[in-house]
Protein backbone atom coordinates (compact mmCIF):
# COMPACT_ATOMS: atom_id res chain seq x y z
CA UNK A 1 0.00 0.00 0.00
CA UNK A 2 2.39 2.36 0.82
CA UNK A 3 4.40 1.57 -2.17
CA UNK A 4 1.00 2.30 -4.42
CA UNK A 5 0.68 5.66 -2.21
CA UNK A 6 3.68 6.55 -3.17
CA UNK A 7 3.52 5.83 -6.72
CA UNK A 8 0.32 8.11 -7.02
CA UNK A 9 2.07 10.94 -5.47
CA UNK A 10 4.54 10.86 -8.03
CA UNK A 11 2.84 10.95 -10.39
CA UNK A 12 0.42 13.70 -9.14
CA UNK A 13 3.73 15.49 -8.54
CA UNK A 14 4.66 15.21 -12.04
CA UNK A 15 1.52 16.32 -13.42
CA UNK A 16 0.91 19.26 -11.34
CA UNK A 17 4.80 19.55 -12.79
CA UNK A 18 3.85 19.08 -16.43
CA UNK A 19 0.99 21.18 -15.69
CA UNK A 20 2.85 24.41 -14.47
CA UNK A 21 5.46 23.84 -17.21
CA UNK A 22 3.02 24.13 -20.09
CA UNK A 23 2.73 28.03 -20.36
CA UNK A 24 6.43 27.35 -21.22
CA UNK A 25 5.83 24.88 -23.66
CA UNK A 26 2.82 27.08 -25.09
CA UNK A 27 3.89 30.16 -26.36
CA UNK A 28 0.70 32.16 -26.15
CA UNK A 29 1.90 35.04 -28.66
CA UNK A 30 1.42 32.34 -31.51
CA UNK A 31 -2.00 32.92 -30.95
CA UNK A 32 -2.19 36.54 -31.08
CA UNK A 33 -2.44 37.36 -34.86
CA UNK A 34 -5.53 35.03 -34.83
CA UNK A 35 -7.40 36.42 -31.58
CA UNK A 36 -6.30 40.46 -33.27
CA UNK A 37 -7.61 38.80 -36.64
CA UNK A 38 -10.74 37.27 -35.32
CA UNK A 39 -11.36 40.55 -33.26
CA UNK A 40 -10.84 42.54 -36.26
CA UNK A 41 -13.19 41.18 -38.24
CA UNK A 42 -16.12 41.32 -35.69
CA UNK A 43 -15.73 44.49 -34.89
CA UNK A 44 -14.42 46.30 -37.95
CA UNK A 45 -11.45 48.05 -36.81
CA UNK A 46 -7.83 47.07 -36.42
CA UNK A 47 -7.69 45.53 -32.66
CA UNK A 48 -4.05 45.55 -31.88
CA UNK A 49 -2.88 43.04 -28.68
CA UNK A 50 0.24 43.25 -26.39
CA UNK A 51 2.11 40.20 -25.17
CA UNK A 52 -0.06 37.19 -24.99
CA UNK A 53 0.52 34.70 -22.10
CA UNK A 54 -1.38 31.50 -21.59
CA UNK A 55 -2.21 30.92 -17.80
CA UNK A 56 -4.02 27.25 -17.38
CA UNK A 57 -4.90 28.23 -13.48
CA UNK A 58 -6.97 30.88 -14.64
CA UNK A 59 -8.73 28.73 -17.77
CA UNK A 60 -7.38 31.14 -20.35
CA UNK A 61 -4.74 33.72 -21.43
CA UNK A 62 -3.95 37.49 -20.70
CA UNK A 63 -2.91 40.62 -22.86
CA UNK A 64 -1.23 43.64 -22.35
CA UNK A 65 -1.93 46.96 -24.22
CA UNK A 66 -4.95 46.75 -26.17
CA UNK A 67 -6.28 49.45 -28.36
CA UNK A 68 -9.14 49.26 -30.90
CA UNK A 69 -8.32 51.90 -33.69
CA UNK A 70 -11.40 54.48 -34.36
CA UNK A 71 -13.04 55.40 -37.77
CA UNK A 72 -10.69 57.30 -39.38
CA UNK A 73 -13.02 59.91 -40.18
CA UNK A 74 -12.81 61.04 -36.77
CA UNK A 75 -9.83 60.34 -35.30
CA UNK A 76 -6.54 58.60 -35.65
CA UNK A 77 -6.18 58.38 -31.72
CA UNK A 78 -7.67 55.30 -30.53
CA UNK A 79 -11.65 54.50 -29.87
CA UNK A 80 -10.68 52.10 -26.84
CA UNK A 81 -7.23 51.52 -25.06
CA UNK A 82 -6.68 49.08 -21.87
CA UNK A 83 -3.40 48.17 -20.26
CA UNK A 84 -4.37 44.69 -19.83
CA UNK A 85 -7.06 42.09 -21.41
CA UNK A 86 -8.01 38.78 -20.00
CA UNK A 87 -9.43 36.37 -22.78
CA UNK A 88 -10.96 32.61 -21.43
CA UNK A 89 -10.16 29.73 -23.70
CA UNK A 90 -11.11 25.89 -24.04
CA UNK A 91 -8.42 24.66 -22.67
CA UNK A 92 -8.58 21.00 -23.83
CA UNK A 93 -8.73 22.20 -28.05
CA UNK A 94 -5.84 24.52 -27.27
CA UNK A 95 -3.73 21.35 -25.08
CA UNK A 96 -4.98 18.89 -28.28
CA UNK A 97 -4.75 20.69 -31.02
CA UNK A 98 -3.18 24.56 -30.81
CA UNK A 99 -6.81 25.59 -31.27
CA UNK A 100 -7.87 28.97 -30.00
CA UNK A 101 -11.36 28.94 -28.82
CA UNK A 102 -12.63 31.97 -27.43
CA UNK A 103 -15.48 31.69 -24.09
CA UNK A 104 -14.74 35.18 -22.56
CA UNK A 105 -13.13 38.38 -22.63
CA UNK A 106 -12.47 41.11 -19.80
CA UNK A 107 -11.09 44.18 -20.31
CA UNK A 108 -9.82 46.39 -17.29
CA UNK A 109 -10.07 50.00 -17.19
CA UNK A 110 -10.20 50.53 -20.59
CA UNK A 111 -10.19 54.42 -21.70
CA UNK A 112 -13.21 54.61 -24.44
CA UNK A 113 -13.72 57.93 -26.73
CA UNK A 114 -16.85 58.47 -27.82
CA UNK A 115 -17.28 61.45 -30.60
CA UNK A 116 -20.55 63.06 -31.99
CA UNK A 117 -20.37 65.74 -34.70
CA UNK A 118 -22.57 68.64 -35.06
CA UNK A 119 -24.37 66.91 -37.51
CA UNK A 120 -24.93 64.17 -34.75
CA UNK A 121 -22.71 61.36 -36.53
CA UNK A 122 -21.22 59.02 -34.29
CA UNK A 123 -17.95 57.29 -34.26
CA UNK A 124 -19.95 54.50 -32.59
CA UNK A 125 -21.43 54.15 -36.15
CA UNK A 126 -18.64 52.33 -38.61
CA UNK A 127 -17.95 49.74 -35.31
CA UNK A 128 -19.09 45.79 -36.45
CA UNK A 129 -19.22 46.74 -39.83
CA UNK A 130 -18.99 44.93 -42.94
CA UNK A 131 -16.83 46.50 -45.87
CA UNK A 132 -19.50 48.88 -47.86
CA UNK A 133 -21.74 47.98 -45.10
CA UNK A 134 -22.62 52.15 -45.29
CA UNK A 135 -22.06 52.77 -49.03
CA UNK A 136 -24.53 49.79 -50.33
CA UNK A 137 -27.16 49.53 -47.41
CA UNK A 138 -29.60 48.32 -50.25
CA UNK A 139 -26.87 45.77 -52.07
CA UNK A 140 -28.62 42.34 -53.78
CA UNK A 141 -28.79 39.11 -51.34
CA UNK A 142 -26.09 36.62 -51.05
CA UNK A 143 -26.62 33.80 -53.26
CA UNK A 144 -28.68 31.14 -51.19
CA UNK A 145 -25.88 28.73 -49.96
CA UNK A 146 -23.27 31.24 -50.33
CA UNK A 147 -20.82 31.87 -47.36
CA UNK A 148 -22.22 34.43 -44.99
CA UNK A 149 -19.01 37.81 -44.79
CA UNK A 150 -20.65 38.49 -41.42
CA UNK A 151 -18.38 37.63 -38.32
CA UNK A 152 -18.90 34.49 -36.85
CA UNK A 153 -17.41 35.33 -33.39
CA UNK A 154 -19.53 34.34 -30.82
CA UNK A 155 -18.21 34.53 -26.93
CA UNK A 156 -20.17 33.24 -23.95
CA UNK A 157 -19.05 36.56 -21.73
CA UNK A 158 -17.90 40.02 -22.33
CA UNK A 159 -17.38 41.99 -19.69
CA UNK A 160 -15.71 45.60 -19.03
CA UNK A 161 -14.06 46.22 -15.61
CA UNK A 162 -13.58 49.94 -14.30
CA UNK A 163 -14.11 51.60 -17.65
CA UNK A 164 -14.18 55.42 -18.51
CA UNK A 165 -15.87 56.91 -21.02
CA UNK A 166 -15.14 60.38 -22.81
CA UNK A 167 -18.01 62.09 -24.55
CA UNK A 168 -16.39 64.75 -27.27
CA UNK A 169 -19.53 66.88 -28.99
CA UNK A 170 -17.50 68.54 -32.05
CA UNK A 171 -19.82 72.06 -31.70
CA UNK A 172 -19.00 75.38 -30.93
CA UNK A 173 -19.54 75.88 -26.74
CA UNK A 174 -19.85 72.54 -26.21
CA UNK A 175 -17.39 70.21 -23.25
CA UNK A 176 -16.75 67.17 -22.83
CA UNK A 177 -18.61 64.92 -21.12
CA UNK A 178 -17.43 61.82 -18.81
CA UNK A 179 -19.00 58.56 -17.74
CA UNK A 180 -16.46 56.82 -14.82
CA UNK A 181 -16.49 53.45 -13.19
CA UNK A 182 -18.12 51.73 -15.94
CA UNK A 183 -18.92 48.17 -15.61
CA UNK A 184 -20.56 45.93 -18.41
CA UNK A 185 -21.59 42.79 -18.66
CA UNK A 186 -22.75 41.00 -21.93
CA UNK A 187 -23.50 37.02 -22.20
CA UNK A 188 -23.71 34.75 -25.04
CA UNK A 189 -22.80 37.45 -27.34
CA UNK A 190 -22.93 37.00 -31.00
CA UNK A 191 -23.71 39.78 -34.14
CA UNK A 192 -26.27 38.11 -35.23
CA UNK A 193 -28.65 37.48 -32.08
CA UNK A 194 -30.19 39.52 -29.19
CA UNK A 195 -27.76 39.07 -26.02
CA UNK A 196 -28.69 39.93 -22.42
CA UNK A 197 -26.15 42.94 -21.51
CA UNK A 198 -26.05 44.92 -18.16
CA UNK A 199 -24.37 48.52 -17.34
CA UNK A 200 -23.53 49.69 -14.15
CA UNK A 201 -21.51 53.87 -14.34
CA UNK A 202 -21.29 56.74 -12.35
CA UNK A 203 -21.41 60.56 -13.13
CA UNK A 204 -19.58 63.44 -12.28
CA UNK A 205 -21.72 65.14 -9.68
CA UNK A 206 -22.11 61.72 -7.51
CA UNK A 207 -24.84 59.97 -10.01
CA UNK A 208 -25.28 56.36 -10.64
CA UNK A 209 -26.85 54.83 -13.48
CA UNK A 210 -27.83 51.54 -14.08
CA UNK A 211 -29.27 49.62 -17.49
CA UNK A 212 -30.37 46.08 -17.51
CA UNK A 213 -31.69 44.45 -20.99
CA UNK A 214 -30.83 42.90 -23.89
CA UNK A 215 -29.59 44.33 -26.99
CA UNK A 216 -29.02 43.03 -30.89
CA UNK A 217 -29.50 41.33 -33.52
CA UNK A 218 -26.02 43.95 -34.16
CA UNK A 219 -26.92 46.18 -36.86
CA UNK A 220 -23.37 46.10 -39.31
CA UNK A 221 -24.65 49.08 -41.35
CA UNK A 222 -25.00 51.39 -38.41
CA UNK A 223 -23.98 50.22 -34.88
CA UNK A 224 -26.13 52.78 -33.40
CA UNK A 225 -29.19 51.59 -34.99
CA UNK A 226 -28.60 48.27 -33.16
CA UNK A 227 -31.96 47.56 -31.19
CA UNK A 228 -32.65 47.44 -27.82
CA UNK A 229 -34.82 46.88 -24.81
CA UNK A 230 -33.80 47.61 -21.22
CA UNK A 231 -34.81 49.11 -18.29
CA UNK A 232 -32.93 52.13 -16.32
CA UNK A 233 -32.31 53.70 -13.35
CA UNK A 234 -30.11 57.38 -12.58
CA UNK A 235 -29.94 58.22 -9.33
CA UNK A 236 -28.71 61.28 -7.89
CA UNK A 237 -27.80 63.12 -11.23
CA UNK A 238 -26.56 66.72 -11.18
CA UNK A 239 -28.07 68.21 -13.93
CA UNK A 240 -24.91 70.66 -14.47
CA UNK A 241 -21.99 68.64 -12.71
CA UNK A 242 -23.18 65.87 -15.03
CA UNK A 243 -22.77 68.02 -18.54
CA UNK A 244 -26.50 67.43 -19.62
CA UNK A 245 -27.09 71.25 -18.85
CA UNK A 246 -24.78 73.74 -19.49
CA UNK A 247 -24.21 76.09 -16.67
CA UNK A 248 -25.15 79.56 -18.35
CA UNK A 249 -29.01 78.08 -19.10
CA UNK A 250 -29.76 78.66 -16.06
CA UNK A 251 -31.27 75.82 -15.09
CA UNK A 252 -30.05 73.05 -11.98
CA UNK A 253 -31.00 70.95 -10.15
CA UNK A 254 -30.20 67.21 -8.67
CA UNK A 255 -32.95 64.43 -10.79
CA UNK A 256 -33.64 61.02 -10.41
CA UNK A 257 -34.79 58.97 -13.48
CA UNK A 258 -36.79 55.68 -13.74
CA UNK A 259 -38.08 54.23 -16.86
CA UNK A 260 -37.93 51.89 -19.95
CA UNK A 261 -36.52 52.74 -22.98
CA UNK A 262 -36.70 49.89 -26.48
CA UNK A 263 -34.98 51.24 -29.77
CA UNK A 264 -35.92 50.03 -33.50
CA UNK A 265 -34.60 51.45 -36.78
CA UNK A 266 -32.58 54.56 -35.15
CA UNK A 267 -35.69 55.22 -32.73
CA UNK A 268 -35.37 55.37 -29.01
CA UNK A 269 -38.81 55.36 -27.29
CA UNK A 270 -38.87 56.14 -23.72
CA UNK A 271 -41.38 56.48 -21.18
CA UNK A 272 -39.94 57.22 -17.45
CA UNK A 273 -40.44 59.27 -14.55
CA UNK A 274 -38.42 61.70 -13.79
CA UNK A 275 -37.82 63.47 -10.39
CA UNK A 276 -35.49 66.52 -9.06
CA UNK A 277 -34.64 68.30 -6.06
CA UNK A 278 -33.45 72.06 -5.36
CA UNK A 279 -34.93 72.85 -8.95
CA UNK A 280 -33.77 75.96 -10.75
CA UNK A 281 -35.76 76.91 -13.81
CA UNK A 282 -34.49 80.54 -15.06
CA UNK A 283 -31.37 82.09 -14.73
CA UNK A 284 -31.38 84.44 -11.13
CA UNK A 285 -33.61 81.88 -9.56
CA UNK A 286 -33.51 79.70 -5.86
CA UNK A 287 -34.00 76.49 -5.75
CA UNK A 288 -37.44 75.17 -5.48
CA UNK A 289 -38.72 74.17 -1.71
CA UNK A 290 -40.27 70.93 -3.17
CA UNK A 291 -39.28 68.33 -5.63
CA UNK A 292 -40.40 68.52 -9.16
CA UNK A 293 -42.03 65.39 -10.62
CA UNK A 294 -42.40 64.55 -14.87
CA UNK A 295 -44.06 61.64 -16.15
CA UNK A 296 -43.20 61.20 -19.68
CA UNK A 297 -42.86 59.66 -22.82
CA UNK A 298 -40.92 60.73 -25.90
CA UNK A 299 -39.63 59.64 -29.57
CA UNK A 300 -35.66 60.26 -29.87
CA UNK A 301 -34.34 60.06 -33.52
CA UNK A 302 -30.98 59.24 -33.35
CA UNK A 303 -30.47 60.35 -36.94
CA UNK A 304 -30.43 64.20 -36.40
CA UNK A 305 -30.69 64.00 -32.79
CA UNK A 306 -33.84 65.19 -32.45
CA UNK A 307 -37.12 64.21 -30.44
CA UNK A 308 -40.95 64.03 -29.95
CA UNK A 309 -42.44 64.62 -26.56
CA UNK A 310 -45.64 62.56 -26.79
CA UNK A 311 -46.70 63.11 -23.69
CA UNK A 312 -45.33 65.07 -20.46
CA UNK A 313 -47.24 65.15 -16.77
CA UNK A 314 -45.34 67.75 -14.88
CA UNK A 315 -45.89 67.61 -11.26
CA UNK A 316 -45.40 71.00 -9.16
CA UNK A 317 -46.68 69.63 -5.14
CA UNK A 318 -50.28 69.00 -6.21
CA UNK A 319 -49.96 71.54 -9.14
CA UNK A 320 -50.18 69.28 -12.25
CA UNK A 321 -49.68 70.83 -15.58
CA UNK A 322 -49.51 68.81 -19.40
CA UNK A 323 -46.31 69.50 -21.91
CA UNK A 324 -45.94 68.05 -25.22
CA UNK A 325 -43.53 69.48 -28.29
CA UNK A 326 -40.08 68.41 -29.44
CA UNK A 327 -36.71 69.28 -28.95
CA UNK A 328 -32.93 69.08 -30.82
CA UNK A 329 -29.79 68.19 -29.23
CA UNK A 330 -27.93 68.54 -32.68
CA UNK A 331 -27.05 72.69 -31.67
CA UNK A 332 -25.14 73.37 -28.99
CA UNK A 333 -27.06 74.50 -26.89
CA UNK A 334 -30.21 72.76 -27.18
CA UNK A 335 -33.23 74.26 -28.77
CA UNK A 336 -36.73 73.45 -27.54
CA UNK A 337 -40.35 74.11 -29.40
CA UNK A 338 -42.28 73.24 -26.07
CA UNK A 339 -46.24 73.68 -25.48
CA UNK A 340 -47.72 74.17 -21.85
CA UNK A 341 -51.25 74.10 -20.41
CA UNK A 342 -52.73 74.15 -17.29
CA UNK A 343 -56.61 74.97 -16.10
CA UNK A 344 -57.74 75.54 -12.23
CA UNK A 345 -53.72 75.37 -10.88
CA UNK A 346 -54.36 75.82 -7.03
CA UNK A 347 -51.62 79.33 -6.95
CA UNK A 348 -50.85 78.93 -3.57
CA UNK A 349 -48.92 75.52 -4.31
CA UNK A 350 -47.47 77.25 -7.53
CA UNK A 351 -46.21 80.02 -5.18
CA UNK A 352 -43.77 78.07 -3.96
CA UNK A 353 -41.93 77.80 -7.33
CA UNK A 354 -42.25 81.08 -8.04
CA UNK A 355 -38.49 81.62 -7.04
CA UNK A 356 -37.08 78.65 -9.19
CA UNK A 357 -38.34 81.09 -11.67
CA UNK A 358 -37.23 84.07 -10.95
CA UNK A 359 -40.09 85.34 -10.02
CA UNK A 360 -41.06 87.22 -6.63
CA UNK A 361 -43.47 88.83 -5.09
CA UNK A 362 -43.89 92.24 -2.71
CA UNK A 363 -41.93 91.78 0.36
CA UNK A 364 -43.54 90.07 3.26
CA UNK A 365 -47.34 88.82 0.82
CA UNK A 366 -47.96 86.16 -0.33
CA UNK A 367 -50.99 83.96 -2.15
CA UNK A 368 -53.01 82.13 0.11
CA UNK A 369 -56.29 81.08 -2.12
CA UNK A 370 -56.44 81.24 -6.60
CA UNK A 371 -56.94 79.24 -9.48
CA UNK A 372 -55.12 80.16 -12.70
CA UNK A 373 -55.05 78.96 -16.58
CA UNK A 374 -52.15 79.13 -18.58
CA UNK A 375 -51.32 78.19 -22.28
CA UNK A 376 -47.71 79.22 -23.18
CA UNK A 377 -44.94 78.10 -25.96
CA UNK A 378 -41.44 78.38 -24.97
CA UNK A 379 -39.16 77.85 -28.22
CA UNK A 380 -35.09 79.02 -29.13
CA UNK A 381 -32.12 77.75 -27.53
CA UNK A 382 -32.44 76.59 -24.16
CA UNK A 383 -30.18 79.88 -23.21
CA UNK A 384 -32.44 82.12 -25.31
CA UNK A 385 -35.81 80.75 -24.98
CA UNK A 386 -38.57 82.65 -25.87
CA UNK A 387 -42.03 81.95 -24.03
CA UNK A 388 -45.11 83.16 -25.48
CA UNK A 389 -48.78 82.78 -24.55
CA UNK A 390 -51.58 83.44 -22.07
CA UNK A 391 -52.24 83.31 -18.07
CA UNK A 392 -55.61 84.22 -16.22
CA UNK A 393 -56.35 83.91 -12.28
CA UNK A 394 -59.45 84.16 -10.70
CA UNK A 395 -60.23 84.80 -6.89
CA UNK A 396 -56.43 85.39 -5.96
CA UNK A 397 -55.89 86.18 -2.43
CA UNK A 398 -52.69 88.54 -1.85
CA UNK A 399 -52.20 88.25 1.57
CA UNK A 400 -50.35 91.08 3.72
CA UNK A 401 -50.30 93.28 1.11
CA UNK A 402 -52.80 96.43 0.69
CA UNK A 403 -52.93 97.36 -2.85
CA UNK A 404 -55.16 100.00 -2.08
CA UNK A 405 -52.92 102.03 0.18
CA UNK A 406 -50.44 101.49 -2.54
CA UNK A 407 -52.34 103.95 -4.67
CA UNK A 408 -51.25 106.52 -2.46
CA UNK A 409 -53.20 109.90 -2.94
CA UNK A 410 -55.84 108.35 -4.98
CA UNK A 411 -56.83 106.07 -2.39
CA UNK A 412 -57.35 109.26 -0.24
CA UNK A 413 -59.76 110.98 -2.69
CA UNK A 414 -61.43 108.48 -3.98
CA UNK A 415 -62.49 106.90 -0.91
CA UNK A 416 -60.95 103.57 -1.52
CA UNK A 417 -60.32 102.16 2.44
CA UNK A 418 -57.32 100.75 3.30
CA UNK A 419 -57.27 96.53 3.91
CA UNK A 420 -54.66 94.52 5.18
CA UNK A 421 -54.58 92.07 2.22
CA UNK A 422 -55.73 92.16 -1.52
CA UNK A 423 -58.11 90.28 -3.62
CA UNK A 424 -58.04 89.97 -7.11
CA UNK A 425 -61.29 88.91 -8.40
CA UNK A 426 -60.17 88.36 -12.23
CA UNK A 427 -56.82 88.81 -14.14
CA UNK A 428 -55.49 87.81 -17.51
CA UNK A 429 -52.58 89.17 -19.39
CA UNK A 430 -50.53 88.36 -22.66
CA UNK A 431 -47.13 87.55 -21.39
CA UNK A 432 -43.87 87.00 -23.62
CA UNK A 433 -40.71 86.14 -21.22
CA UNK A 434 -37.08 86.65 -23.13
CA UNK A 435 -34.24 86.69 -21.23
CA UNK A 436 -34.10 90.02 -21.31
CA UNK A 437 -36.89 89.94 -18.94
CA UNK A 438 -40.77 89.56 -19.12
CA UNK A 439 -43.56 91.75 -21.00
CA UNK A 440 -47.04 91.60 -19.94
CA UNK A 441 -49.14 93.08 -22.48
CA UNK A 442 -53.56 93.64 -21.99
CA UNK A 443 -53.43 93.26 -18.28
CA UNK A 444 -56.68 93.68 -17.12
CA UNK A 445 -57.72 93.01 -13.26
CA UNK A 446 -60.08 93.66 -11.12
CA UNK A 447 -59.47 94.30 -7.69
CA UNK A 448 -62.11 94.13 -4.94
CA UNK A 449 -62.87 97.70 -2.97
CA UNK A 450 -60.92 99.33 -6.12
CA UNK A 451 -62.36 98.74 -9.30
CA UNK A 452 -61.21 97.53 -13.00
CA UNK A 453 -57.58 97.92 -13.73
CA UNK A 454 -56.15 97.39 -17.16
CA UNK A 455 -52.53 98.27 -18.34
CA UNK A 456 -49.18 96.76 -19.57
CA UNK A 457 -45.64 96.81 -18.83
CA UNK A 458 -42.25 95.17 -18.66
CA UNK A 459 -40.50 93.65 -15.53
CA UNK A 460 -36.33 93.20 -15.99
CA UNK A 461 -34.19 90.48 -15.12
CA UNK A 462 -33.53 92.19 -12.38
CA UNK A 463 -37.01 91.97 -11.14
CA UNK A 464 -37.50 96.64 -11.83
CA UNK A 465 -41.01 97.47 -12.81
CA UNK A 466 -42.12 99.64 -15.48
CA UNK A 467 -45.85 99.78 -16.08
CA UNK A 468 -48.73 102.19 -17.22
CA UNK A 469 -52.16 101.04 -16.13
CA UNK A 470 -55.48 103.01 -15.58
CA UNK A 471 -57.65 102.66 -12.99
CA UNK A 472 -61.76 102.92 -13.06
CA UNK A 473 -62.20 103.64 -9.61
CA UNK A 474 -65.59 103.33 -7.91
CA UNK A 475 -66.21 106.90 -7.44
CA UNK A 476 -64.83 110.43 -5.37
CA UNK A 477 -63.47 113.53 -6.28
CA UNK A 478 -60.76 111.68 -8.35
CA UNK A 479 -63.01 109.25 -10.33
CA UNK A 480 -63.98 111.41 -12.98
CA UNK A 481 -60.20 112.54 -13.90
CA UNK A 482 -60.09 109.79 -15.88
CA UNK A 483 -62.20 111.49 -18.83
CA UNK A 484 -63.16 109.62 -21.49
CA UNK A 485 -59.89 107.81 -21.70
CA UNK A 486 -61.47 105.63 -19.21
CA UNK A 487 -59.92 106.04 -15.92
CA UNK A 488 -57.10 107.55 -13.85
CA UNK A 489 -53.85 106.77 -15.52
CA UNK A 490 -50.91 105.48 -12.41
CA UNK A 491 -47.42 104.05 -13.65
CA UNK A 492 -45.61 101.30 -11.52
CA UNK A 493 -42.34 101.47 -10.66
CA UNK A 494 -39.18 100.30 -7.78
CA UNK A 495 -39.11 96.33 -8.16
CA UNK A 496 -41.10 93.39 -7.24
CA UNK A 497 -40.80 92.92 -3.89
CA UNK A 498 -40.97 96.69 -3.31
CA UNK A 499 -43.18 98.31 -6.05
CA UNK A 500 -43.75 101.96 -6.21
CA UNK A 501 -47.51 103.16 -7.50
CA UNK A 502 -47.67 106.84 -8.45
CA UNK A 503 -50.67 108.48 -9.75
CA UNK A 504 -49.32 109.64 -13.71
CA UNK A 505 -49.97 113.36 -13.23
CA UNK A 506 -49.29 114.01 -16.52
CA UNK A 507 -51.63 111.46 -17.88
CA UNK A 508 -54.27 113.23 -15.63
CA UNK A 509 -54.21 116.61 -17.01
CA UNK A 510 -53.40 115.28 -20.60
CA UNK A 511 -56.87 113.18 -20.71
CA UNK A 512 -58.59 116.11 -18.75
CA UNK A 513 -57.84 118.72 -21.70
CA UNK A 514 -58.79 116.54 -24.27
CA UNK A 515 -62.16 116.32 -22.70
CA UNK A 516 -62.22 120.10 -22.59
CA UNK A 517 -61.49 120.49 -25.62
CA UNK A 518 -63.19 118.29 -27.85
CA UNK A 519 -60.30 115.24 -27.74
CA UNK A 520 -58.05 118.53 -29.39
CA UNK A 521 -54.40 117.55 -28.07
CA UNK A 522 -53.25 120.44 -26.01
CA UNK A 523 -50.25 122.08 -28.33
CA UNK A 524 -53.69 122.46 -30.86
CA UNK A 525 -55.13 124.24 -28.39
CA UNK A 526 -52.25 126.68 -27.35
CA UNK A 527 -51.85 127.23 -31.29
CA UNK A 528 -55.21 128.11 -32.04
CA UNK A 529 -55.32 130.48 -28.81
CA UNK A 530 -52.09 132.44 -30.09
CA UNK A 531 -53.38 132.69 -33.19
CA UNK A 532 -56.23 134.82 -32.38
CA UNK A 533 -54.13 136.89 -30.02
CA UNK A 534 -51.77 137.89 -33.05
CA UNK A 535 -55.16 138.76 -34.87
CA UNK A 536 -55.10 135.84 -37.16
CA UNK A 537 -58.58 134.98 -36.01
CA UNK A 538 -61.43 136.29 -34.57
CA UNK A 539 -62.20 136.21 -30.93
Amino acid sequence: MKRIAGIVGIVIVILLAAVAALPFLIDGNQFRPALESRLTAALGRPVKIGNLKISLFSGGAAATDVSIADDPAFSQSPFLQAESLKVGVDLLPLLLHRTLNVTGVTIEDPQIHIIETAAGAFNLSSIGAKPGARQQPQSAPEPTGAPSTAPSLSIARIEISGGKITFEKRAPGARPNEIDKLDLVAKDFSPGAAFPVSVSAEVPGGGAVRIDGTAGPFDSGDAMDTPFNAKFHIDHLDLVASGLVHPDDGISGIASLDGMADSSRGTINTTAKFTADHVILAKGGSPAPKPIGVDFSLSHHLANQSGDIRKMAVHLGSVDANLDGTYRLATEPASVNLHLTGSQIQLPDLAAFLPALNFTLPSGSSITQGTADLNVTSAGPLNALVTQGHVAAQNVRLSDYDFASKLQVLHEFTGIKAQPHTLIQTLSSDVNHTVNGTALDNVQFAVAGIGAIVGSGAISPSHALNFKMRAALGGGALASLGGSQGGIPFTIQGTADHPVIRPDVGGIVTNTLKDLTGGKSAESVAGGLLNDLLGGGKK
